[in-house]
């Protein structure tokens, strides 16, 4: 009872008077009023940033996604093209053979050609050698033939038989029959 008297006497619970009470509801009020505007001063500029920052992550990590999927399309593509190289590099290989298979060819027939070329004239020139051969040796023929006519003649005729052998051989002569063998 000591207590209630207490209480009534002075007007405060737990020995606190109005003033205090009223000063902690105020400072309440004040640290309140402080949170929320250093809330909205630091707090929400904080949370904005960080918003912006997730934001700028998430988006690098959607751009890193799309370059790795880009990425594994151009190595799809440049394998792609290596194929195509190699067959492209078997093809002018193959090209390439042909050629020097085709150039083999035409060098071979060309140089046939030529043989052929060569083998006619070797065979004019040996028609013609030949023919110059036989005319020698019709040319001499005859040179030793008129030599040992001639000795004949001197040995078993008379004069005027080798007069008129003269003159017929003379008409034979002018007669083309000489020429034309």
């Amino acid at each position: 009872m000591v207590a209630e008297g207490a209480v009534l006497a002075t007007g405060r619970i737990f020995g606190l008077d109005s003033q205090l009470l009223f000063d902690l509801l105020f400072q309440g009020i004040a640290v309140f009023i402080l949170f929320l505007f250093v809330g909205y001063l630091l707090i929400n500029p904080v949370r904005n940033a960080l918003a912006k920052r997730q934001e700028k992550v998430q988006k690098d990590r959607e751009d890193a996604e799309k370059d790795k999927a880009a990425a594994a399309e151009m190595k799809v593509q440049y394998e792609a093209k290596l194929a195509g190289v190699e067959q492209e590099k078997l093809e002018i290989l193959s090209e390439a053979r042909r050629k020097a298979v085709r150039n083999e060819n035409d060098i071979i027939d060309e140089a046939k050609a030529e043989a052929g070329r060569i083998r006619a004239s070797a065979e004019r020139e040996a028609a013609l050698e030949k023919e110059k051969v036989k005319e020698e040796v019709r040319v001499e023929i005859i040179g030793v033939a008129s030599a040992m006519a001639g000795k004949m003649v001197a040995a078993n005729m008379s004069p005027e038989k080798q007069e008129e052998l003269l003159q017929e051989t003379l008409d034979e002569i002018g007669d083309e029959t000489w020429q034309s063998k």
